[in-house]
């Protein structure tokens, strides 16, 4: 796929991956859409990149999709490529998360991807082009504290696979990226907490390694210029994506075994805090 002239679809394009996404694609002479919950970010890429069309826009919201994708077709025409790139995460256990927040990782990881897919496929299938989930390495291995950021990018992967097979005799095809550690606020944000530096810390090289954004991104692009099925960075990735079967129930053991101290001192916070939660609404009870 030539980018030159094309309108390219981005979700959680205000910073990190999709930011980058956007003026890597503009370099190339497409027409990138900012679509995101930062506006004031939003408009500061957008004059860096000549006035791209940008939109405020929650992918938990029908709404919220369907205006973005109905503007970006008045203003541009239509749409060549989306790329459901939009995520969040949450650290915790199975037994202790907040189940409000598991659910909100869920909601915008994985059925935020759906929404936005949806509410573009129209017009990508108009146009014969391209579409991007934007997956994780998590997608094929599966790992302690993220349950459900890993549970909501499998789901990811399985939705493309479906997605992949259904729409190829309309000319369109269909991309996940399997991403490593890449250096963004999620991540950052995630090696905040003590209990994930040391898994971090405890995950052998070079699953533990931390990629730049700009390679990442660059190695997205010419995926999405070659309509790959499979785009996974580093390169390393690719071994495990055909290899996931072996690794995973090899892998297992030994991160249970390194997991343990961390999952403790997860569950201990959790416990901590709910603590604290039940004292303060107690005290409100009384004041009131």
């Amino acid at each position: 796929m030539e980018l030159s002239g094309k309108v390219v679809l981005i979700t959680g394009a205000a910073r990190g991956i999709g930011a980058e996404l956007a003026r890597n694609v503009y370099r190339r002479g497409a027409r990138p859409v900012l679509v995101g919950l930062e506006p004031e970010r939003l408009e500061q890429l957008s004059r860096e990149l000549g006035g791209a069309p940008f939109f405020e826009c929650d992918v938990t919201s029908w709404d919220d999709l369907d205006g973005a994708v109905a503007g970006t077709v008045e203003r541009c025409g239509g749409i060549d490529v989306v790329v459901a790139n939009a995520g969040v995460n949450h650290v915790g256990t199975v037994e202790t998360i907040d189940r409000e927040a598991f659910e909100r990782v869920v909601e915008v990881d994985l059925l935020g991807v759906w929404r936005t897919v949806r509410a573009a496929l129209p017009h990508v299938v108009d146009r014969r082009g391209y579409v991007l989930c934007i997956g994780s390495i998590y997608s094929a291995m599966h790992g302690p504290a993220v349950a459900a950021y890993t549970t909501s990018k499998s789901g990811v992967e399985a939705f493309a696979d479906a997605l992949r097979v259904e729409i190829k005799p309309k000319g369109v095809d269909v991309g996940v990226a399997y991403f490593s550690f890449v250096d963004t606020d999620l991540v950052r944000g995630a090696l905040e907490n003590p209990a994930v530096k040391m898994i971090r810390e405890r995950t052998p090289w070079p699953l533990g390694k931390t990629s730049k954004v700009e390679p990442a991104v660059e190695a997205a692009v010419r995926g999405i210029e070659r309509r790959s099925r499979a785009i996974a960075y580093p390169r390393w990735a690719y071994v495990l994506l055909g290899a996931r079967g072996l690794i995973q129930p090899v892998f297992e053991p030994f991160m249970a075994r390194n997991a343990e101290e961390p999952v403790r001192m997860l569950n201990e916070a959790a416990a901590d805090a709910a603590v604290e939660g039940e004292s303060a609404l107690g005290s409100r009870r009384r004041d009131h």
